[in-house]
């Protein structure tokens, strides 16, 4: 049986890198992984206050989390850091205190930008925030994709081949990760 891994879109862009990376994943990933791509529009903001009766967004999105065998962030990287709609998402997720939807849930980190650098900047700040309310966080192969501007064709479709066997050799990792960790 197939493990079940969300993959956490951290950018809402209609043609975002991040998205595109996510469905090459999911046109690769070995038989062993069910990859679910979760997009967060419409996902309220967190707001403590509401934590009593936490609102139907927050409740869905927890048990999708919840109900995973693992999760993998693809992400752009936005002045340095996470975008905030991705923060927010883990904000929302690792609530309430104590209770968070990613504990002891096999962590993937992947970063990504149309420049030199990959978005290192933005997975070191998730490896930063992720411990303490999440699981493991696979460590090696590090994955910093840059230079992803012109990796896909008009129709989304990944066409440069270096950046397909380095996404084939991670989802390979992830997927033996997942497995050491759920087995």
């Amino acid at each position: 049986m197939a493990h079940s891994v969300v993959v956490i879109v951290g950018s809402l862009r209609k043609e975002s890198f991040s998205l595109k990376i996510a469905k090459a994943f999911a046109k690769i990933a070995p038989a062993s992984l069910k990859l679910e791509i979760t997009t967060l529009h419409g996902l309220s903001f967190f707001n403590q206050d509401l934590e009593a009766t936490p609102p139907a967004d927050w409740v869905a999105f927890r048990e999708k989390i919840q109900k995973s065998d693992g999760v993998l962030f693809v992400t752009p990287e936005y002045n340095r850091s996470i975008p905030g709609v991705l923060k927010n998402a883990i904000d929302v997720g690792s609530r309430p205190y104590g209770k968070s939807s990613f504990l002891g849930k096999p962590i993937g980190i992947v970063s990504n930008s149309p420049g030199p650098l990959g978005g290192v900047c933005a997975a070191m700040n998730l490896k930063q925030i992720l411990p303490g309310y999440s699981g493991p966080i696979l460590q090696q192969p590090e994955i910093y994709l840059n230079g992803v501007g012109d990796a896909f064709d008009d129709k989304g479709e990944l066409t440069k081949e270096s950046l397909a066997k380095v996404l084939k050799d991670y989802i390979a990792a992830f997927a033996a990760w997942v497995d050491k960790h759920k087995a």
